[in-house]
């Protein structure tokens, strides 16, 4: 366990069942989970589905978070949430219940087994940049780029409505 504390961005999503009522589950489990504490959340926002698996429109957000977890020990709390709220992983990039990523901690370039920080191709993926840019746009991802600056080059805006 770290005794620094350390900023790190989470983006939640949900595109099965009640979908607020995930996110805000998993919004509270996090603010519970000793090491976690939930600075800012973003407004929640309707994203057309990523990939290529036909479904629902999904609920997402982000969280500015502060902990002292190492960065696998927060993706494994993010894992626990899910699971405790029902997440079953069926198929890549298909509905879920709740999905908890990390996309951000502080400065830090992690590729371990399972994770890897900043979040992979979230350059690409307005649904992960929008509700971003509202609570950290200054957050430098991909070589240098800020959270800012990659939403005004993402192509797949359309569609993006705050809720």
């Amino acid at each position: 366990m770290q005794s620094d504390l350390v900023l790190a961005a989470l983006g939640l999503g949900s595109n099965m069942g009640d979908t607020k009522a995930h996110i805000d589950a998993a919004i509270a489990a996090l603010a519970a989970h000793d090491g976690i504490e939930v600075i800012e959340r973003s407004s929640d926002y309707r994203t057309p589905p990523w990939g290529p698996v036909p479904q629902d429109d999904y609920r997402n957000c982000c969280l500015t978070i502060k902990t002292h977890l190492a960065p696998k020990r927060l993706l494994q709390a993010c894992l626990d949430i899910e699971l405790e709220l029902g997440r079953v992983r069926h198929e890549r990039w298909g509905p879920r219940t709740i999905d908890i990523d990390v996309l951000l901690y502080g400065q830090a370039r992690v590729e371990d087994d399972g994770l890897s920080i900043p979040h992979p191709r979230m350059a690409e993926r307005a649904f992960v940049l929008v509700p971003l840019a509202e609570i950290w746009p200054t957050a430098v991802i991909d070589g240098g780029v800020t959270v800012l600056s990659a939403l005004e080059n993402c192509p797949d805006k359309g569609g993006i409505s705050k809720l």
